[in-house]
């Protein structure tokens, strides 16, 4: 994918992630922190996926990356949730 496809898919996935984990007083990330969320928990997701099966995973715009990338943008606000309560 291109520079801004990883961009729009960021956003989606950073926006749905936050939609699921919700978020709290954090709820209302910005465009800029959910397009980061969900690069970073698109790159998460690959990394856990690849863990748990051995294979590569690609990302294009279809439903199975994008579920990928929102699993691990959810892994990753999950993990942050728990690092900000502390």
């Amino acid at each position: 994918m291109g520079f801004l496809s990883w961009i729009i898919f960021g956003a989606l996935a950073g926006w749905a992630a936050g939609l699921i984990v919700g978020g709290g007083r954090r709820r209302h990330r910005g465009c800029v922190l959910n397009v980061l969320v969900g690069v970073v928990g698109a790159t998460l997701g690959g990394f856990v996926y690849r863990l748990a099966t051995g294979e590569r995973k690609t990302f294009a715009f279809d439903f199975p990356s994008f579920g990928v990338a929102v699993l691990g943008a959810v892994l990753l606000l999950a993990v942050l949730q728990l690092l900000e309560r502390r």
